[in-house]
């Protein structure tokens, strides 16, 4: 770990722990193995990596899904605001907005409603790619200085 913490460049910090928390955790399916400063890093990397693939789509295809709900909560706990304002306005596309943690249930009710749903999330996916046009202000948080932070305050919680 601390040889990771010296990497010049902040977001290789960030790549590199996530490596390890993905094999620690066999890429979510052993998440319990992770502590709770270990599940936040890896679930927002997660969100992080779904959207810039392929958009919140995706993002609840995938088994990124099964964290739907906690990903607001994470992010809140790096101080994420804003970016926990999106993923909130998605999930809240789903029955009372509500993202089930299983994928098949998730899956059937994404079949249910993404005709309705794609064109909202793609404009949600934006958010995450670049400046307002008109404002030029990110409507995302800076995730990976947030995350270095996070890391940098609980850094005894990623050497285990």
């Amino acid at each position: 770990m601390e040889k990771v913490m010296q990497l010049e460049r902040e977001n290789m910090i960030v790549m590199e722990i996530d490596t390890y928390l993905n094999k620690k955790s066999k890429y979510g399916k052993e998440i319990e193995k992770l502590n709770s400063s270990q599940r936040i890093l890896l679930i927002i990397e997660n969100l992080e990596r779904e959207i810039n693939n392929g958009g919140f789509h995706q993002f609840y295809w995938n088994s990124s899904g099964d964290y739907a709900m906690e990903t607001v909560t994470a992010l809140k706990q790096i101080g994420a605001i804003k970016t926990a304002r999106v993923v909130k306005k998605a999930n809240d596309q789903f029955p009372n907005g509500f993202v089930p943690e299983g994928r098949d249930e998730r899956s059937e009710i994404l079949d249910l409603i993404s005709k309705k749903s794609s064109e909202y999330w793609n404009t949600l996916d934006t958010k995450f790619y670049g400046p307002n046009k008109e404002s030029g202000e990110w409507e995302i948080d800076d995730l990976p200085n947030l995350l270095i932070k996070f890391i940098k305050a609980n850094k005894g919680d990623f050497e285990k």
